[in-house]
């Protein structure tokens, strides 16, 4: 991995703020590695040997696992599952997300098919309360006690979530499902590392191959802090939206999970880099004028793999053009005003993209400090949940 933050960029940046920031980095590294919430920077990964237990007698009696989780209890395993999976070829084993929606639709067509295959389920919440988790869970449920017995469904259940507190626990201590912990010091956001996200990542990838490219990750501070500070100076020069390109269809829910970490991690007291993406060359063909010629508050992080499956068509190798409109593109929005980030990848593998992860955690912490908030709360979030619950108790 190379991170570029001067070849598209440095013309545009000014040196008096890029000193400022670059001033502040031994505050900020103290600041992490003070705080209580930075458990991900030293993750506890004694539980693994375990996730391969549960998973193994899993796959003994389901042909299916549905995760139930929204946010931080979804969308790093589901960016790695997409990544990782092949566009079309067909697994004996499958994996559903669900939990993230109250689409009675969706709800209808997702029970009508549980309910004619074997499967279990995966619950992940830390407090055991979001909605949109409990309502679909609560749904999942009624169709497992149909189909299994009580025994039998110890063995179909997995709850993810605190170590000690919440409906969720008491359920597990009630019942005697298997279950995983959340640590009480790792937010949501910054959990890929828990069980969360590697116990149904452990059903389609070698996750210790993840493991120990995150853990290489956490050594890129100095890079990292850069890039931050870059993020920094460009909200002062009116580059409030960060748009994250990837040229490859399978990265859709790796940049989802990047704009949850970044969207919560510094979206307070009116501060924050607004964070964005797209698909290209998709979205070139919809939003491209826009970047191009349009209002000038983006700035954008281009990812760039420089070798991939190589596929001919007519002599022409799709990747080599993809590079080629790649390259094109970053010149041309520079022309237009655009600043930009370059991050190379050698290749997409585990290991790569388990670095990446871990620096991209590092960025936002840094980012939100410099921001001077608290870049492991998000506070916003609880006012629309409040604003919810006493509707519907008025509607009741």
């Amino acid at each position: 991995m190379k991170i570029d933050v001067s070849t598209y960029m440095k013309s545009f940046l000014d040196s008096t703020l890029v000193e400022k920031y670059q001033n502040r980095k031994d505050e900020v590294f103290q600041k992490l590695d003070s705080v209580y919430m930075n458990g991900w920077c030293q993750p506890d990964l004694s539980f693994v040997d375990d996730i391969f237990k549960v998973r193994d007698q899993i796959l003994k009696h389901s042909k299916c696992l549905v995760v139930v989780g929204i946010g931080g209890s979804f969308l790093g395993s589901r960016a790695f599952y997409e990544l990782f999976t092949p566009y079309f070829k067909k697994r004996d084993f499958s994996i559903i997300f669900a939990g993230t929606t109250l689409s009675s639709h969706y709800m209808k067509e997702l029970i009508e098919y549980l309910e004619e295959v074997d499967f279990s389920l995966n619950i992940i919440s830390k407090s055991g309360t979001t909605m949109e988790t409990s309502l679909t869970y609560q749904a999942i449920k009624k169709v497992m006690e149909k189909k299994y017995t009580k025994d039998e469904m110890k063995k179909h259940i997995i709850i993810t979530t605190d170590p000690v507190r919440g409906a969720l626990r008491q359920e597990v201590n009630e019942e005697g499902y298997y279950s995983f912990s959340i640590p009480d010091n790792i937010g949501g956001r910054y959990s890929l590392l828990t069980a969360a996200h590697l116990f149904p990542l452990s059903f389609c990838i070698n996750i210790r191959l993840l493991i120990e490219g995150y853990l290489c990750g956490l050594q890129r501070r100095e890079e990292a802090f850069s890039y931050a500070v870059v993020r920094r100076v460009m909200f002062d020069l009116g580059k409030v939206v960060e748009n994250f390109v990837s040229y490859e269809n399978n990265w859709y829910y790796y940049l989802e999970w990047l704009k949850q970490l970044f969207g919560e991690s510094e979206g307070k007291d009116g501060k924050g880099v607004f964070p964005v993406s797209m698909i290209h060359t998709r979205d070139l063909h919809s939003l491209g004028q826009f970047i191009q010629e349009g209002n000038k508050i983006i700035f954008e992080t281009f990812f760039k793999i420089k070798h991939s499956f190589s596929y001919s068509i007519e002599g022409c190798d799709l990747h080599s053009i993809n590079l080629l409109v790649e390259d094109s593109v970053m010149s041309a929005h520079y022309r237009g005003g655009v600043p930009l980030v370059v991050i190379e990848l050698e290749e997409v593998s585990l290991k790569v993209m388990g670095e990446v992860s871990a620096m991209f955690m590092l960025v936002a912490a840094f980012s939100g400090y410099l921001f001077d908030i608290n870049p492991f709360d998000q506070p916003g979030v609880e006012v629309y949940k409040r604003e919810v619950k006493a509707r519907l108790e008025q509607a009741n």
